[in-house]
């Protein structure tokens, strides 16, 4: 897989630097490129001169939220081909349809699974690919 990924970029929008730090390294073991925004403001920077095939969404950042993000970013057509995985410590009932319902694609509650994290971004790759 490492070969197919190596110009697949990742960004993970998330305030925990554990969770960021650990979401990239596995990505980037599997050959992903992989840039990291601890809030909404930095992740809209970064979005400026990168085009994401996937974006981790922590729900809950500071100031802007992962939702309030994730809408903004649905609401323009440059991010239509970028799936959008909504990460959440606080999986509360309700919250996987508020992440639907903002425009995310898939959810999934931390901590992270190691071995699932990455092989979901690979699958959702290979779907945009097809």
């Amino acid at each position: 897989m490492k070969g197919a990924m190596a110009e697949v970029q990742v960004l993970i929008v998330d305030d925990n630097p554990t969770n960021s730090k650990l979401a990239r390294v596995l990505l980037e073991a599997e050959g992903f490129v992989v840039r990291t925004a601890d809030d909404a403001e930095i992740a809209l920077e970064l979005l400026q001169s990168m085009v994401p095939a996937v974006i981790l969404m922590d729900l809950q950042l500071p100031g802007i939220d992962g939702l309030e993000l994730t809408r903004r970013l649905r609401a323009d057509a440059r991010w239509n081909q970028t799936w959008i995985i909504a990460l959440t410590a606080y999986a509360m009932n309700g919250d996987e349809h508020k992440a639907l319902a903002a425009g995310c694609d898939a959810y999934v509650t931390k901590p992270i699974d190691t071995d699932a994290l990455p092989r979901l971004v690979a699958e959702r790759v290979a779907q945009r690919r097809r």
